[in-house]
């Protein structure tokens, strides 16, 4: 075949190949038209975010108006349950996530978390969750990982991430693992900048892939790459875009030292800095399919229709450039076509009995108490101070956390007060505390903290606190590292809604009906 002929034949399917292997997001609750035209030209899978979720009525209709454009159609979303929640974003999770189920250490109810939770995404037409998070958490300092993950023992991961997979995948929804190879050894956010790990390949396989192997022996459909760099295995491109990492770790097979995974390989959002700022959306979405990459994630930040149209391009051109191989563009393209063709709508959801007291019951399970002495449940309306780091952009701040409107529904009159890093450094720490005393005015304190080890000044506040009011009660939200504190302490392994919920019932010694 002559190159011109190849070049004549190839030119409506590189287009469409190139529209086939991303997966973008939109803006608002309904479909806009420039996304239904992609579709119609070949675009297969579409991202969903918390922008675009109402209730599950408005979501159903949704995901129902984008199939009848293409049938066979992959829709995404970011559900992890836990503090990463799309589907109750203004409202907090339903479902605890990882760090919790991890605590119970019951495989059991973590299957049976994940297959409610994938019930749910498939009665709105979700039919790929980017989940579960198998990061071993293996640095407390972790910024982004944290309670995303199951914790720190690398064979607790694996058993947890295996028992999700088939979990989620027997309601009919595709689990994607993450972030290939682990993300939890990093101090930094790939949000932000490129995290590097400088562990040997021996650690990395005795650690961050155990997990990723059990995810791959129980069949997970998708594994999503990480923007991480690790020397040991390629000393230049980060995972997303490294051929050892991805075609030589991940699709090689175990004889050879690889996972020997034959699924769908997506990539971490590729707006996130860890790879835009390096290397540019464009040209990072050519090297990690070049790499062996399927799909391209982007769309949490970037949501139009430009953004679509320079990633298609920039593939299209790349392949007639010679810098993608037209049939690695190709094969990644079948497999996405492969994955959504299985997970048809038809498909998808039948035969899952509803457990819709599941996440409280796990949330209760998870929370583990420290008294210093005896303890008197609330009885009265009390003061809750809630020590609010920022936010990392995975969890973002629109969702809702901490227990006083969990507490409030059990002592009507609760009020709670907000307090920030900025706050503590403008009046000074004595003056934070002092002004929380006086408004809490004699009631009892409930002071609420997410990863207390990570954030000196929200230590020290709570030090200072303890110090004037030691009948205060603790709840800690995050990785409970630090040593219990407070008369009594509370970890909820996690800042859901059941969490919160959890942490209420065990403060007043009452019992909250599910609402779920």
């Amino acid at each position: 075949m002559t190159p011109l002929v190849r070049s004549v034949r190839s030119a409506d399917t590189l287009t469409r190949d190139a529209l086939a292997v991303l997966q973008p997001g939109f803006t608002g609750t309904t479909a806009p038209d420039w996304l239904l035209r992609r579709l119609g030209e070949g675009l297969v899978s579409v991202g969903l975010f918390g922008r675009n979720v109402a209730d599950p009525a408005q979501l159903a209709a949704l995901t129902g108006r984008l199939r009848a454009e293409q049938e066979e159609l992959i829709v995404a979303i970011d559900e992890e349950g836990g503090d990463v929640t799309r589907l109750e974003v203004r409202g907090g999770s339903s479902f605890p996530g990882n760090h919790a189920l991890g605590a119970v250490d019951d495989t059991a109810l973590t299957r049976a978390v994940a297959r409610e939770l994938g019930r749910r995404l498939a009665d709105c037409g979700i039919n790929l969750n980017w989940a579960p998070s198998a990061d071993v958490n293996s640095n407390p300092g972790n910024p982004v990982i944290g309670v995303r993950s199951f914790g720190a023992d690398p064979q607790l991961v694996a058993r947890h991430t295996a028992a999700y997979v088939e979990g989620l995948q027997s309601a009919g929804v595709a689990a994607c693992t993450k972030h290939f190879p682990g993300h939890g050894d990093t101090a930094v956010d790939s949000h932000h900048d490129l995290p590097r790990i400088a562990v040997d390949l021996a650690t990395l396989q005795e650690r961050e892939l155990v997990p990723f192997r059990a995810a791959v022996a129980a069949g997970t459909r998708a594994v999503m790459s990480a923007h991480i760099l690790l020397p040991a295995l390629d000393g230049e491109h980060p995972a997303t875009l490294s051929p050892a990492a991805l075609h030589g770790l991940l699709r090689a097979p175990a004889t050879e030292g690889g996972l020997g995974f034959d699924g769908l390989i997506v990539t971490d959002g590729m707006e996130m800095q860890a790879i835009s700022a390096t290397y540019g959306i464009e040209r990072g979405s050519v090297l990690a399919l070049a790499a062996g990459a399927d799909a391209i994630c982007v769309g949490g930040g970037l949501a139009d229709e430009d953004i679509v149209l320079r990633l298609r391009d920039a593939l299209v051109r790349a392949v007639r450039d010679g810098e993608l191989p037209e049939q690695r563009l190709a094969d990644a393209a079948a497999r996405v076509r492969a994955l959504a063709g299985r997970t048809r709508s038809a498909d998808v959801g039948e035969g899952v009995a509803p457990a819709p007291g599941i996440g409280l019951t796990a949330a209760r399970r998870a929370l583990r108490l420290t008294a210093a002495g005896p303890y008197a449940p609330l009885a009265e309306p009390a003061y809750v101070a809630a020590f609010t780091p920022l936010a990392n952009i995975a969890v973002g701040d629109e969702t809702p956390w901490g227990v006083a409107a969990e507490l409030a529904r059990l002592l009507p009159g609760t009020e709670t007060a907000t307090c920030t890093a900025e706050a503590a450094a403008a009046a000074g720490t004595a003056a934070l505390v002092d002004g929380l005393l006086t408004a809490a005015a004699g009631r009892r304190v409930v002071a609420v903290v997410r990863d207390v080890h990570r954030h000196p000044w929200m230590a020290e506040a709570l030090s200072t606190l303890l110090a004037a009011r030691p009948d205060t009660a603790v709840v800690e939200m995050g990785v409970p590292q630090a040593p219990p504190q407070g008369a009594l302490h509370l970890a909820t392994h996690g800042a859901a809604r059941v969490c919160a919920q959890a942490a209420a019932e065990a403060l007043t010694d009452q019992r909250l009906s599910p609402d779920e």
